[in-house]
């Protein structure tokens, strides 16, 4: 066999790049409200076609090297236009760029508004995120670094703006994984030269979705007075009829005396109750209308208006917060919002879409709200990692109840638990929990999906994580992670509220025997409660299917055996939620793209619509089920 001559230069180069990726400046302090306009703050939405260009260099190195941010992109080399926000891989014929990994380039040329140079006031540049290790740059100057992908992260600029001059943002964006990311991976180097080329490496994941990347989210400007609202708190509770309000406002920027008016509005934009120069205090609400999931309420995702106004010698900012009046509380057998028994019949998604990747895009999600309510799911968890905002307000206003799930997926080998990955883990954390706190749809963490729990480090590592995730969540709502291990090896949820498992009965074990899901489901679901005498929870089960595939007598592939497979399944789960059982989550919502593998055809096909959101014969037998429930418990479907 031969092998190349400079394997250390290789690793050395490997070495370099980990470094870039894990230069990790910690958790950003300070609030994240997302930008709204009011009468004191305006945003400047940047997305849009930004020139774009791959560092496909030997290491990846040669933008910083030749540091392409101090001049435009298009003077270091070709350039091609890339939108954001979007993920880079699918917009191209490029094979390479699809599959490619390392530093990739953007910027853009933008002018600000010629109003804001004679205000007093802050002005700041956001992205909402972008996939995994970013750096960005003002005019050549570095401004700000982000580990990590689907949570936003901001700087002041105030001081760095040019008036009646283009300005050139750039962002480099780097999607390699290494032991210590969110989501974990490795990089492999294929040293043998009669096999593969010299400097060839792949890049090794330990999750079941495609590595998109790239900016996915928009980029803004937004305006703020020099004195401002940096975060609002709220933490609701309810008194008989009396909706209780407890807030918590921290104001950012230099300040002496300050006055404070925050003032909650119902729908019919009436002011129910005020509070004057309290930072901290509680608006009490008679008669209060509760947030509701839609299966629970004919008046279901109330959303009352929360208006705070600071004002000081800099003038006033104002800010406006969604909130619902609800709560959220587990005893060992149920789950409870409003102190009434919720019972989850739902789906696992991903942000994933044809061309886009995991770009955000307005109308997919109107589309996939649209068909949770045609299907009757009440519930969804953000697998495998935090998704848009603009999810979870339609999540908010809908009445979807969301369990807010971390990039904690395919923690799998010893190296994942190290202290160096613990405490970016509880970095990101922090990140999701400051940002999703004040959301009435959001009514438990999960901090993982499937990590490897029968691990010894597991139970120290989780113990942390789930205690940190509690003591920072003001409102203590209930925490989890997803389980795959036996009730007898695992040894972290006995840190969970909710057991939340995944099993797929009859398709990864005793393939095309159906007539095994009941015996082996329910044993399996009793044991766990009697391990854990907490509520369960099963958030993924199912089959793949390919559309247009029937098959009698039925077979795996076949929409026909899919549809079996989740028939069997609701017999059990119908059976115990008379008991313990709290929820079901088909594995599922749609078909998305995955890694090529001998096992997936054209990505994973176990969701009951195609990736192009059309319904497969199981979505109908879904539905069925979904709305049977829905007539039993509620008489009520909207």
């Amino acid at each position: 066999m031969a092998v190349i001559s400079n394997k250390k230069q290789q690793l050395y180069q490997l070495l370099l790049l980990s470094f870039l990726l894990q230069s990790c400046h910690g958790a950003i302090k300070g609030g994240m409200l997302f930008p709204r306009d009011t009468e004191s703050r305006e945003t400047k939405d940047l997305s849009g076609f930004w020139n774009f260009r791959a560092d496909k260099s030997q290491n990846r190195n040669a933008g910083f090297d030749q540091q392409w941010y101090k001049k435009p992109l298009a003077k270091t080399g070709a350039v091609i236009d890339m939108p954001v926000p979007s993920s880079f891989n699918d917009v191209t014929q490029d094979r390479s760029l699809r599959d490619f990994v390392g530093w990739v380039w953007y910027d853009r040329q933008f002018y600000p508004p010629l109003s804001w140079q004679h205000l007093k006031q802050r002005i700041v540049l956001r992205f909402e995120s972008a996939h995994y290790f970013s750096k960005v740059w003002l005019n050549g100057e570095e401004m700000m670094t982000h580990d990590g992908g689907h949570l936003p992260f901001e700087v002041d600029i105030t001081t760095k703006l040019l008036y009646g001059k283009s300005n050139q943002i750039t962002a480099a964006v780097n999607n390699t994984l290494s032991p210590h990311t969110l989501p974990p991976g490795t990089i492999e180097y294929k040293t043998d030269t009669n096999k593969y080329p010299p400097g060839y490496f792949v890049q090794n994941l330990q999750m079941d979705f495609f590595n998109y990347a790239g900016i996915h989210r928009p980029v803004k400007l937004y305006t703020t007075p020099l004195v401002y609202i940096d975060d609002i708190t709220v933490v609701t509770d309810i008194s008989k009829t009396t909706g209780l309000v407890n807030y918590s406002i921290v104001v950012g920027g230099s300040h002496g005396n300050i006055s404070s008016q925050v003032d909650l509005y119902d729908k019919d934009d009436v002011i129910v109750s005020s509070q004057k120069d309290k930072l901290d205090g509680q608006l009490s609400v008679s008669n209060a209308h509760l947030w509701w999931p839609y299966t629970m309420s004919n008046e279901s995702a109330y959303l009352y208006t929360l208006k705070v106004s600071i004002t000081s010698s800099h003038g006033t900012d104002v800010y406006r917060l969604p909130i619902g009046i609800r709560t959220v509380k587990t005893t060992n057998t149920q789950l409870l919002i409003n102190d009434k028994p919720f019972y989850c019949h739902g789906v696992a998604k991903h942000e994933d879409s044809d061309f886009r990747g995991k770009g955000v895009d307005l109308p997919l999600i109107t589309k996939d709200f649209s068909l949770l309510k045609w299907l009757g799911a009440n519930c969804f968890r953000t697998s495998h990692y935090p998704y848009a905002d603009e999810i979870l307000d339609m999540a908010d206003r809908q009445g979807i109840v969301v369990i807010d799930e971390s990039p904690g997926v395919g923690i799998k080998h010893a190296e994942n638990f190290s202290n160096k990955s613990l405490t970016h883990h509880l970095e990101v954390m922090e990140e999701l929990v400051r940002r999703d706190k004040n959301r009435p749809s959001v009514i438990m963490w999960s901090v993982a999906n499937e990590p490897n729990s029968a691990l010894s480090q597991a139970e120290a590592y989780f113990k942390s994580v789930i205690t940190h995730t509690k003591n920072i969540d003001p409102s203590s709502r209930p925490v989890t992670f997803v389980c795959n291990h036996g009730y007898d090896s695992d040894r972290a949820t006995q840190f969970c509220d909710v057991v939340c498992l995944n099993s797929y009965y009859a398709w990864y074990s005793d393939t095309g025997h159906t007539e095994v899901i009941q015996l082996q489901l329910e044993y399996n679901l009793r044991q766990w409660f009697k391990t854990r005498n907490k509520p369960i929870m099963q958030t993924e089960y199912g089959a793949g299917s390919v559309i247009g595939i029937h098959m009698d007598p039925h077979m795996a592939f076949s929409e026909d055996y899919q549809s079996e497979v989740l028939a069997e399944h609701f017999k059990i789960f119908d059976k115990l939620r008379k008991e313990f059982f709290v929820g079901e989550m088909v594995w599922n919502f749609a078909d998305f793209m995955t890694v090529q593998g001998t096992n997936r055809v054209v990505g994973n096909r176990k969701g009951v619509f195609t990736r192009q959101r059309q319904p497969k014969m199981a979505a109908y037998t879904l539905r069925e089920h979904y709305i049977e429930i829905i007539n039993s418990t509620t008489k009520y479907y909207p």
